[in-house]
């Protein structure tokens, strides 16, 4: 806890190069979010970020779906290891798998997406497809969405949304780069509103609430 903050226990999970858990660590050694990242979990033994959780120190492992008879058991296998090292939170930074989300870790699981949901998602949306499907219906805005995960593919409530402009010259490269500059800050938005304890779900509906009143500095 610092101040009215908590710092969050964390476990963030991969498929690829890691970039999301780069973007976050540079953000906690910035203080710009409240996180302890305890366990990065992979989903093949090729995810690069394998090798940067190892450099910084952050315990790393694999856990592959095809050690598992089921989904509901691989995702089992994960939860299991979160609750080993006390993770309260599960970021999917990347995860090239779904999960099974089970009542104690409903809205607990948190995704993001490179779109603005419910626009541009479903099984099929994934990376530089959301960015081309963006260009070719012609649409004037995007953005992303940082969601908690449920049992279906970027349907859960939705925390928080931003959005930028599509350029007459974006190109679906140009588009990535935007997006994922603004997916970054809202993931860490979220993060933050998380340790303060600003975020209540009531059925489909995130509500923010406001921020405490900062307390006198005693004389």
């Amino acid at each position: 806890m610092v101040g009215d903050v908590r710092i969050l226990p964390v476990a963030v999970l991969i498929s690829g190069t890691g970039r999301t858990l780069r973007d976050l660590l540079k953000a906690v050694d910035e203080g710009r979010v409240p996180i302890d990242v305890r366990l990065v979990i992979a989903s093949t033994p090729n995810a690069s970020g394998l090798q940067y959780a190892e450099f910084m120190g952050i315990p790393a492992e694999v856990i592959e779906r095809k050690d598992y008879d089921s989904s509901d058991a691989y995702s089992a296998a994960i939860y299991q290891r979160c609750k080993e090292i006390g993770a309260e939170y599960i970021i999917m930074a990347g995860f090239a798998i779904r999960l099974t989300i089970i009542p104690e870790f409903q809205n607990r699981v948190i995704g993001t997406h490179p779109a603005l949901a419910p626009a541009f998602c479903g099984q099929g949306y994934f990376g530089r497809r959301v960015h081309e499907a963006v260009l070719e219906h012609g649409v004037k805005v995007t953005g992303c969405t940082v969601f908690f995960l449920d049992q279906e593919y970027n349907n859960g409530p939705v925390i928080i949304q931003k959005w930028i402009p599509v350029e007459p010259d974006d190109t679906v490269e140009k588009l990535e780069a935007r997006v994922l500059k603004l997916e970054t800050e809202a993931l860490i938005e979220a993060l933050q509103l998380l340790a303060e304890n600003r975020i209540r779900v009531e059925g489909r509906r995130v509500r923010i609430l406001p921020a405490r009143p900062k307390q006198p500095t005693p004389a």
